[in-house]
């Protein structure tokens, strides 16, 4: 059976070849930047039991980039400073808590909110061109607990603290040579390594693979009952400042900010 529909006009578009879903983030005229259409369409797709037939959910991206993040100009143009909860949360919550196994194909840079939604999906193959990046630092903002802990639970302590503190991009062989993501692969092996490891998921007993993410869910689940109010007040303090303007308004302008400490 296949299928396929377009979502949000376009910007995110499914598709289901035997057991198999495919997303496809669908901005390549914008790195795949997530704005709020591509965020609702996601987790519209991922809120949904999945039907009898489907066994593996495939995520990957149109153009060079797999993912560079927020979108910051729709960020800067709607004044998205508010304190809270941000945005990108409920997505990929609804991600790693998918009955089913998510595979993350990843041809291209996936920065922020970008790495964020790669290191969300339970196995990852990625082209030894892709890095892995949270740039927050250099333009002002801060991760939510939410977000810092998926980094904190893939990374270690001591890439987690490379990986926020400095916000340089990390190349996908060396993610992989840590055990960050699955697989790093010459770009022309790329479609045949993510299909073979799609096709190998297929072929597992489904009532397990549920089970399996069930617990795994589950174990994640604990990390959600640690305080953490006054870690998620200082993110908000830093994602409200007026240096975050200045570093989303740099980085749109390909300037080097001027931080304050305000």
């Amino acid at each position: 059976m296949r299928t396929s529909e377009e979502l949000a006009g376009g910007v995110v578009l499914a598709s289901t070849d035997g057991p198999v879903r495919t997303i496809t983030l669908n901005r390549p005229e914008r790195r795949n930047a997530l704005d709020i259409a591509t965020m609702e369409a996601m987790s519209e797709l991922f809120s949904a039991e999945p039907p009898a037939h489907e066994r593996v959910t495939v995520i990957r991206a149109n153009g060079p980039v797999f993912c560079a993040g927020i979108d910051l100009k729709e960020r800067q143009s709607t004044g998205g400073t508010q304190p809270g909860k941000s945005p990108i949360e409920g997505m990929l919550d609804l991600i790693q808590r998918y009955a089913l196994p998510v595979v993350g194909v990843v041809q291209g840079d996936a920065i922020a909110g970008g790495n964020e939604l790669a290191l969300h999906c339970d196995l990852v193959v990625a082209s030894t061109t892709a890095r892995f990046g949270m740039s927050l630092a250099q333009i002002g903002l801060a991760p939510t607990w939410f977000l810092a802990q998926k980094i904190a639970e893939i990374c270690g302590p001591v890439v987690g603290r490379e990986m926020l503190l400095l916000g340089d991009p990390l190349p996908a062989t060396r993610m992989a040579d840590l055990g960050m993501i699955y697989r790093a692969v010459d770009p022309e092996e790329l479609e045949s390594t993510a299909q073979a490891t799609i096709d190998r998921l297929a072929a597992n007993a489904p009532l397990s693979l549920r089970a399996m993410k069930g617990l795994l869910a589950r174990h994640m689940s604990f990390r959600d009952g640690i305080g953490h109010a006054e870690v998620d007040a200082l993110a908000d303090m830093a994602r409200t400042s007026a240096d975050a303007r200045e570093g989303v308004a740099a980085r749109l302008e390909r300037r080097t900010p001027d931080f304050k400490g305000e």
